[in-house]
């Protein structure tokens, strides 16, 4: 079975290789020498090297004491999640699954081979207690691929202890710097393997050239969706809080955006795959609409006073909300797992490699753009007056909830046109998050109430008391009512407010 470290930890190199005595530095009281390990680690990437521009490494490590398999995720600057799994000789599936939305169709194939000489001192409080590790590493990199290259260094890792406070390593960094080291210009050993065994310097990446046209906006735009749909795919896979709802988040604005600019994206070519998008976020989104409602649920129970809360209604509750909770998890790991999701990466590479770009892409982008959030804002003026002007109940609830529809596409319209429309636009996406926070509100008490009557009527047929969920319905319905009378103030408000 993986699992996950976190490491944090700071690289540096120096001209005369040597560790500098850190006594008395950052609260440590002595240095222990714990001995020289031999350490020999294959990483692991694809042949043009997609792991590795996503800052990503994948490792097979053998001595020291935690051989196996290791791969690392960055989060912040000298921070990074560590996955491990046991020693084997191919690369673990759970391993693999973590970087299949890179790998998809590719191989993984030796990259670069690093042995490492590594001398190792424990830094420790008064108590002995270890604060880090610091380390001398004499590395050998020996390139697998093309011309077999080697190179030769020498770096010092300050690796910060479980649970210790990084100012710990703020305060050592203040003592190695004033013993002359600096940081390492590489970000790890791969990076630095990699530069010296290319046979020339390898180039700093670039960043994107800067949006000109309307293509460029929308184009950048649809980037940084599929970007995210990649980036989240083994966060949502290990279950990190609030991933589920990014990579949803995600793929809405992606088929959002090739839905409103159909006059900068070919639509013919551009339907098909918002149809995908549509099941893809149609995946994501069942469980997760179940856990937010369960969620609502379980704390509007708790938060009624001991005596309206008769009977066994939270145990009643608890199974309800436990109900897809089993097999949730496989099944999404499964959908991202699946052929159809992986074409629908490969379909979107390939269409922002070549896209079906119309007349309007190759103009300044203002006017294009502009017309195309103002014809988006439009559509919800439609939907969401219509829906006022109907009595309150089942057709206003579903209208209603139509209208934050065209609420979220007028937000990420607005989103895409930012860079290019400046303050109106996003005046007017702060505008559209607030009403579509509204009418999803609205729209979670709709569910909750429908919940609650399939509650009530599955516990008065078990000869259990239904008298609590009838005062949760209540309240709920309360609450829709509230909402919907704040909708015309607050739509009067950003029909006179926002520019667009």
């Amino acid at each position: 079975m993986a699992e996950t470290k976190r490491e944090i930890e700071r690289k540096y190199e120096s001209d005369d290789s040597g560790l500098p005595d850190l006594t008395g530095a950052g609260g440590v009281a002595a240095v222990l020498d714990k001995g020289l390990v031999e350490l020999d680690a294959t990483y692991y990437d694809t042949a043009d090297e997609r792991l590795t521009a996503a800052s990503l490494t994948l490792r097979r490590r053998t001595g020291g004491s935690d051989a196996g398999w290791h791969l690392k995720f960055p989060v912040a600057p000298g921070v990074r999640d560590e996955i491990r799994a046991p020693l084997s000789d191919t690369v673990p599936e759970e391993i693999a699954a973590l970087v299949r939305s890179r790998v998809r169709n590719a191989e993984l194939i030796p990259l670069v081979r690093l042995r490492s000489a590594r001398d190792v001192r424990h830094l420790v409080d008064t108590e002995g207690a270890l604060l880090a590790e610091a380390s001398l590493d004499t590395v050998t990199a020996e390139r697998l691929t093309g011309k077999r290259r080697a190179a030769q260094w020498t770096e010092i890792e300050v690796e910060l202890a479980d649970g210790r406070d990084p100012a710990v390593l703020d305060r050592l960094d203040e003592r190695l710097r004033k013993a002359g080291l600096r940081p390492a210009a590489a970000p790890s050993k791969l990076a630095r393997a990699l530069e010296l065994t290319a046979g020339r310097r390898r180039g700093a990446r670039t960043a994107p050239p800067r949006p000109v046209t309307a293509g460029d906006h929308v184009l950048a735009y649809l980037r940084a969706q599929r970007d995210a749909l990649v980036e989240l795919d083994p966060a949502v896979r290990r279950g990190l809080p609030d991933a589920v709802h990014r990579m949803r988040v995600a793929t809405r604005r992606a088929r959002s955006t090739l839905r409103t600019f159909g006059t900068v994206l070919d639509r013919t070519v551009t339907d098909p795959v918002g149809a995908e998008l549509k099941w893809l976020a149609g995946e994501l989104g069942v469980d997760r609409d179940h856990e937010v409602l369960a969620d609502r649920l379980k704390n509007a129970l708790d938060a009624l006073p001991p005596a309206l809360a008769t009977g066994p209604a939270a145990e009643r509750l608890t199974a309800w909300a436990g109900t897809r909770q089993g097999g949730a998890h496989a099944h999404l790991t499964g959908v991202l797992d699946s052929r159809r999701h992986l074409t629908l990466l490969d379909t979107l590479d390939a269409l922002l490699a070549d896209p079906p770009l119309r007349v309007a892409a190759g103009k300044k982008p203002a006017k294009p753009l502009g017309k195309a959030v103002r014809k988006d804002r439009r559509k919800l003026r439609a939907a969401l007056e219509h829906a006022l002007e109907l009595p309150p109940g089942q057709d206003r609830d579903l209208a209603l909830h139509e209208a934050r529809k065209k609420a979220k596409r007028t937000r990420y319209a607005a989103e895409a046109a930012t860079p290019a429309l400046g303050t109106p636009a996003r005046d007017l996406t702060r505008a559209m998050k607030s009403l579509t926070t509204l009418l999803g509100d609205h729209q979670d008490s709709v569910m909750a109430r429908r919940t609650l009557r399939e509650l009530a009527a599955v516990a008065h047929a078990a000869g259990e008391s239904a008298f609590p969920y009838g005062v949760l319905y209540g309240r709920e319905e309360a609450r829709a009512a509230a909402l919907e009378a704040e909708l015309p103030g607050r739509w009067k408000k950003i029909r006179n407010g926002a520019s667009g």
